[in-house]
């Protein structure tokens, strides 16, 4: 904030030890040089706010808290993002906000009834920004744009563990294979999530936050023929070993479970080999049900 916009009666984000930051108002105009910030906190308590560093962040209007896109606060810093995701989850429900091209998601522990088909076929052909914002309206962007100028698009899917980026990919990729279609028999979304358990066996853990954290970054390649998805493939797989502090061997695993060799893919219809360094390791498939295996422990 400049220091001639802190006057009487503006507000600003202050830090707060519970709430992360809390709003106050001035209740004297700060000139060049001042020590302290006298303001009133919303309880009505006056507060000397020492100036150290920097000024406190400058507030919003009321009329722009809240807003759909990111881009058009007047002032876009740490305190005014967390106010406007946290007042839109809250009093809107919404638990998607754009900034830009970037979309913004918070995971809500709960299943929504935003993504069923007609939510889908809704966003359909619609230009972001046309809707609320939503995984469908970025999909429907990338697709738009593939199909188009006959370019290959990315989305990059990033976040915290169990901030919900697996949910977000498959949520994508079904809206592909719903709005393109699919030359596959069975879904794509269900054959690429199927692969899952196999390399969360190698880096899961967990974590304060989540019970089945993935230490492993992954780049899946969705192919299209004729705007159809034709299938999809997982190019690269890239393991945190830093964190990785010990490994369970594949058949000491099984054993500890009670299983024999052979029953961690359960009933799957082929055998499949994945390389681990210079050793190879074979997955035969047996009758019976599958038994979880216990990977590798990470810090």
């Amino acid at each position: 904030a400049g220091s001639a916009e802190l006057v009487t009666g503006a507000r600003v984000w202050i830090p707060d030890s519970v709430e992360v930051w809390r709003v106050a108002e001035i209740t004297r105009s700060y000139k060049e040089g001042d020590a302290i910030l006298h303001l009133r906190l919303e309880d009505g308590s006056a507060l000397a706010y020492p100036i150290e560093f920097q000024l406190p962040p400058l507030c919003n209007p009321d009329c722009l808290s809240g807003a759909d896109d990111l881009v058009a606060l007047s002032y876009l810093h740490e305190p005014a993002v967390l106010h406007s995701l946290r007042r839109r989850f809250l009093e809107a429900n919404a638990i998607y906000t754009y900034c830009g091209i970037v979309l913004v998601a918070i995971n809500p522990y709960k299943p929504l009834p935003i993504y069923e088909e007609e939510v889908i076929y809704a966003y359909s052909g619609r230009e972001m920004g046309d809707m609320d914002p939503h995984i469908f309206a970025l999909a429907e962007e990338a697709y738009k744009q593939m199909v188009r100028f006959g370019k290959n698009q990315s989305l990059i899917i990033s976040g915290e563990s169990g901030a919900g980026k697996t949910a977000s990919a498959k949520y994508a990729m079904r809206y592909f294979t719903t709005v393109g279609g699919s030359r596959c028999n069975s879904s794509v979304e269900e054959k690429v999530l199927a692969s899952s358990p196999i390399m969360e066996a190698f880096g899961n853990a967990k974590t304060t936050r989540n019970d089945n954290s993935s230490r492993f970054g992954k780049y899946i390649e969705i192919g299209f023929s004729q705007a159809r998805v034709t299938g999809a493939t997982i190019k690269t797989y890239l393991l945190e070993k830093s964190r990785v502090t010990f490994q369970v061997t594949l058949w000491g695993a099984m054993e500890q479970e009670g299983a024999p060799p052979g029953h961690l893919l359960g009933k799957q219809p082929q055998s499949c080999c994945a390389e681990l360094g210079e050793g190879k390791m074979s997955l035969v498939p047996t009758s019976g049900a599958a038994a979880p295996l216990q990977g590798s422990r990470v810090a």
